[in-house]
């Protein structure tokens, strides 16, 4: 067991600091202190940190840390920290190590009884569930889903039984594909659809998955995307009402006639969303053609 005590210490430490999503007058005022007393700044993109140090007028040195250099990098960095320099840790936005490099940093600091200091700041899937107007009592943050289909599924499908908010990162490029993976396998869930968060073209797009999938399939979508996703027991309460009096061939057709399925992806999403085998689903349905 190991015991840090962050404020106590004199030595050098590793400043974990969280910057701008967007905004640049998001950044706080210690982190700016930090930003300009260590002895340097490991970056995940070296060009893009110094867009928001010369913002503010800071002259600390930059390294570059990111996901293709990390593990050579390690040892330079816990070497410099324990010769005595103290270094901070930062992403090209937001909290470094959500869904960005720093991990194995941190985990190499704590194994040499190096402090680690993390400073609190801005962080784009709490900002997305705040807005969103879906219970944040309980969440699970996800980050982004495999990109291949089968992979995206497979993953879904472990999550599809988690009763808490669920939180992801998603490129505008993948984001059709991901909210049709989203309604086909969890069901129509209400969702929301949070982009460009902090910036000038902000935008929250609350509604069901069908609904925002509509939307996205008819409009450009820019900027990084955050997609949050009410959990099963909430969603379980309130799809049950909609389609409870609907046979399953009229549950099935209502999906093809308004989103525009195919008879298998409708038969998966409900068999899906009344819990029962697809095979049944399938018999049931082809039996009446």
């Amino acid at each position: 067991m190991k015991l840090q005590k962050s404020f106590e210490q004199k030595e050098a430490a590793v400043y974990v600091v969280p910057t701008p999503i967007g905004n640049l007058e998001d950044i706080t005022y210690r982190a700016l202190s930090i930003l300009t007393s260590v002895s340097v700044i490991a970056a995940e993109d070296t060009r893009n940190t110094k867009n928001l140090l010369r913002h503010f007028d800071i002259a600390t040195p930059l390294i570059s840390y990111h996901e293709h250099n990390k593990l050579a990098r390690e040892d330079q960095l816990i070497m410099r920290v324990k010769n005595g320099e103290s270094i901070a840790l930062v992403s090209d936005a937001g909290m470094p190590v959500i869904s960005d490099p720093g991990q194995e940093l941190v985990r190499a600091a704590v194994a040499k009884d190096i402090s680690v200091v993390v400073l609190p700041g801005a962080n784009a899937a709490l900002c997305a569930l705040v807005g969103s107007g879906l219970s944040a009592k309980e969440f699970y943050f996800y980050g982004f889903l495999p990109r291949k289909k089968k992979e995206k599924e497979a993953e879904l499908d472990r999550l599809a039984s988690i009763q808490a908010t669920l939180l992801f990162y998603e490129s505008p490029y993948r984001l059709k594909d991901t909210l049709k993976a989203l309604q086909e396998v969890l069901g129509n869930r209400k969702a929301t659809l949070a982009r460009e968060l902090t910036k000038r073209f902000e935008e929250y797009l609350r509604g069901t998955l069908e609904e925002v999938l509509t939307y996205v399939s008819n409009h450009e979508i820019k900027g990084e995307c955050c997609i949050v996703v009410e959990g099963a027991l909430q969603a379980s309460q309130q799809n049950s009402l909609w389609w409870s009096r609907l046979s399953i061939e009229e549950h099935i057709d209502y999906y093809r006639r308004t989103n525009g399925m195919s008879s298998k992806e409708a038969i998966k999403l409900v068999a899906k969303e009344r819990q029962l085998p697809k095979r049944e689903v399938y018999q049931k349905y082809h039996m009446n053609e």
